[in-house]
């Protein structure tokens, strides 16, 4: 029980803390309960002329009956007005007013009062908008939404937002924000609908607390489709406000860093976002288009070009066999060297030129640079960790590679990739049993994701188990569009013959698809060293330098290379390529 020493009131409400008849702060057990709970005093000594206005408990307004209690959240709210009159209409007016500047006054002083006790919100996870317009076609415009804010919020310091990766994988599902967050281990979750009817956009966002699962903010947001840029800087703004009181001058500008002011180029850049997210070849190459479009429209536009770097950075070292190397980095180079002209504070762009340093320059120093320099401007760059950490693997450097792989999958634990790049350091590490470990991990995630059956084949074959890496080797055939009749002959040479004899096979076929279309040569190589022949390993490793594939950069820590290493050839190659010996 709580006394009011003003008015001798007695609250049973444990949750309160001020008296609701005069704002008074109650007493419990004779001493003051503390601030930052319930409701805040407000009010003052009532100007000459002025009534005292006071917000009263349910039902104690004189002659009227008990009404419902409305609880605002943020939102705007229309009230109806029919049957008061005047006199009632203007009191009624001033007694919501009063409450929502005390909801305001008091959501400020948690606000503050928390940064000061250290119990902030220090991490959030935005979830990826519902497109409730039942219009596919619109499917790009909530994800562009959810994109948008995750990038805005992570430029900020002291704040750790979970990854597109990670949040995206919740897309489609019916969940509960607060059992995400706590899965994410986030103190808030952003969750939102994004409805398009024709120009008119109307975005609903909820801010969820994660510990007790109380909103702690909601807004709903009518604009028209001109109107986006802006809608998505006053939502990153609004929700900024909620976590941190107050915003700087740098990190209010933050919030449209590499931005446009062109309506019809942003709608453009999202589109191309959504294909490039897409993660297919054919999503990749459509992507670029968009960009292009975009910047064609608006040439300061750095995001843009960002984006398209992105798009030619995968194309030609991470999609198999889509645009050869030479073609698709120099592309990709442009495009983020264009972006940091506009922007040099754009930690996208210092990620996509970093990438191509490594992996095609073979600018070993230049690529370290950008990359720390990527992660200096953003340090929830989740992409410029995993990066930076698989640069670090090809230099040898096991301990930082695995420090920063660690540092992005805290900032995106659901991501595929990422998990799968733990496993495969392991593996270059030769530490092969916590490899085998965390492969099959990732597989528990998506037993579909093709990559993760490279490395687990080869763990199997290191550690002796030639079946399981059959059936491995197998089911990455096939999930990498292998016919059917060739899946099968492999079976039946391996039952018969064993692997030699499936190396033979597939470096048959190699050879022979490569008349008719594209085979990297580092493929080749591979194959001809599992058959033991030295000369020809070497004679392709030198073709794949040639054509500067990027998976060369493993040289130094690949162990399929162990075969050839103590050849002068190979030191040669090493030299070529730059990498220390």
């Amino acid at each position: 029980m709580k006394r009011c020493t003003k008015c001798n009131r007695a609250e049973s409400d444990d949750s309160l803390a001020y008296c609701r008849a005069d704002g008074t702060l109650l007493v419990s057990g004779g001493n003051f309960v503390s601030e930052g709970a319930g409701t805040l005093r407000f009010g003052s000594t009532p100007d000459t002329g002025e009534t005292e206005t006071r917000i009263l408990p349910t039902g104690e307004e004189p002659g009227r009956p008990t009404a419902p209690t409305t609880v605002l959240e943020g939102r705007r709210h229309s009230g109806d007005t029919r049957g008061l009159s005047k006199p009632k209409s203007r009191r009624v007016i001033v007694v919501v007013a009063a409450a929502i500047l005390a909801a305001a006054a008091a959501m400020y002083a948690y606000y503050r009062l928390a940064l000061k006790s250290g119990a902030a919100v220090n991490s959030i996870a935005v979830l990826p908008f519902a497109n409730a317009s039942g219009d596919p076609n619109v499917e790009y415009l909530s994800d562009g939404i959810s994109e948008s804010l995750i990038n805005s919020l992570s430029q900020l310091p002291g704040v750790k937002v979970m990854a597109r990766g990670t949040t995206f994988s919740f897309k489609g599902k019916d969940i509960d924000p607060r059992r995400v967050g706590q899965e994410l281990g986030v103190d808030a979750v952003l969750s939102g609908r994004v409805v398009q009817r024709g120009d008119s956009l109307t975005i609903q966002t909820d801010l969820v607390n994660v510990s007790d699962g109380s909103q702690m903010w909601g807004e709903r947001y009518n604009r028209t489709l001109t109107d986006l840029l802006e809608v998505q800087k006053e939502i990153a703004r609004d929700v900024l406000n909620k976590l941190r009181a107050r915003l700087s001058p740098a990190e209010e500008q933050s919030l449209s860093k590499g931005s446009t002011q062109n309506a019809e180029a942003y709608r453009l850049y999202l589109t191309g976002r959504y294909l490039l997210n897409n993660g297919t070849p054919e999503g990749l190459q459509r992507s670029i288009s968009y960009f292009r479009q975009a910047v064609d429209l608006d040439p300061s536009f750095a995001l843009g070009y960002a984006g398209m770097a992105d798009a030619y950075t995968l194309l030609g070292t991470t999609a198999p066999a889509t645009m050869p190397p030479r073609k698709a980095m120099p592309e990709a180079r442009s495009s983020a060297q264009r972006a940091l002209e506009i922007d040099s504070g754009l930690s996208e762009a210092h990620t996509s030129l970093a990438w191509v340093n490594y992996r095609f320059d073979w600018d070993w120093r230049g690529a370290e640079g950008e990359f720390k320099r990527a992660l200096e401007l953003n340090p929830n760059n989740a992409q410029a960790h995993q990066w930076y950490s698989d640069y670090l693997l090809a230099m040898g450097r096991f301990d930082e590679s695995m420090a920063e792989i660690k540092r992005a999958r805290e900032l995106d634990p659901l991501s595929l990739f990422i998990n799968w790049s733990v496993g495969r350091a392991l593996y270059f590490e030769r530490r092969y049993d916590e490899a085998l470990a965390e492969t099959l991990k990732t597989l528990e995630m998506n037993p579909n994701f093709a990559r993760t059956y490279v490395y687990l084949t080869e763990i199997y074959l290191l550690k002796g188990r030639e079946d399981e890496a059959l059936t491995a080797y197998l089911k990455l055939a096939a999930l990498t569009g292998v016919s059917p009749e060739r899946v099968s002959a492999l079976k039946g040479t391996y039952d018969s013959a064993g692997w030699k004899a499936v190396w033979r096979k597939e470096l048959e076929w190699a050879l022979e698809d490569s008349n008719r279309r594209h085979v990297p040569p580092l493929n080749i190589a591979v194959l001809y060293s599992r058959v033991g022949d030295k000369d020809r390993t070497l004679e392709w490793l030198g073709k794949s330098a040639e054509e500067r594939a990027g998976t060369l950069v493993y040289l130094k820590v690949d162990q399929r290379w162990d075969f050839v290493r103590s050849d002068p050839r190979f030191a040669d190659l090493m030299r070529r390529v730059g990498l220390p010996q």
